[in-house]
C-alpha cells in the first residue's frame, strides 16, 4: 500500500513538473501577444536598464538547508501612451554567467501592458544569488517601467513569498 501510494504521488510531481518548464526565447512573444505591438520606426531616444536581483534558491540553517523558489520575473510599461522597447532580458547566475535570453529580437510592450518571465521551482541554475538584465528603450519620453520579482517556495510546512524589486543601473536621454 505505502508503495502504491509513493508511487502516484510519484506520478503527480511528474506531471506537475512536466507542467510548470521555464520560458524559451520563442515564449514570451508566443505566451504574450496580446501584449505586444511593432517596434517604433522612430529612433529611440530613451534608453535605461533593470538589474533585478532573484533567488532560485536560499540557504537556510546556517547553510545546512537550502530552500528553492519558483522566480517570476514581470515587466510592466508604465506609459498610458507609449509602447516600451524590451531590447534585452537576460537570466544570470549566482557567478555572473548568463543562463539564459529571453528575446532573440526586440519586443514593444503595449501602453500599460506586462510581460512575464517564470523559472520553475526544480531550476535552480542560478543559485542563491542569481539575477536578471533588463534592458528597456522608447522613442521618446516614458514613464520609467516597474520591473520587479515574486519568489514562491516552500521548506517543510512553511510557505515563503516575496518580491524583489528591479534598480535601474542606467539611464539614457531624457525620461
Amino acid at each position: 500500500m505505502k508503495a502504491a501510494i509513493c508511487a502516484i504521488l510519484a506520478c503527480l510531481l511528474l506531471i506537475h513538473t512536466r507542467g510548470a518548464e521555464a520560458q524559451t526565447a520563442n515564449s514570451i512573444e508566443q505566451n504574450f501577444a496580446s501584449s505586444l505591438t511593432s517596434v517604433p520606426s522612430e529612433a529611440l531616444a530613451v534608453s535605461g536598464s533593470f538589474y533585478v536581483p532573484v533567488y532560485s534558491s536560499v540557504s537556510m540553517s546556517q547553510g545546512k538547508l537550502r530552500a528553492d523558489f519558483s522566480v517570476t520575473l514581470s515587466v510592466h510599461n508604465a506609459s498610458e501612451s507609449r509602447p516600451l522597447v524590451l531590447k534585452r532580458v537576460a537570466y544570470f547566475d549566482t557567478a555572473g554567467k548568463l543562463v539564459e535570453s529571453y528575446l532573440k529580437a526586440p519586443v514593444a510592450l503595449k501602453p500599460f501592458a506586462t510581460i512575464e518571465v517564470f523559472i520553475p521551482t526544480s531550476d535552480v541554475r542560478g543559485g542563491t544569488g542569481a539575477n536578471f538584465m533588463v534592458d528597456w528603450a522608447a522613442a521618446g519620453e516614458i514613464a520609467e517601467p516597474a520591473v520587479e520579482a515574486l519568489m514562491v517556495g516552500g521548506i517543510g510546512a512553511g510557505h515563503y513569498a516575496f518580491i524583489s524589486q528591479g534598480r535601474p543601473v542606467k539611464l539614457v536621454g531624457k525620461n
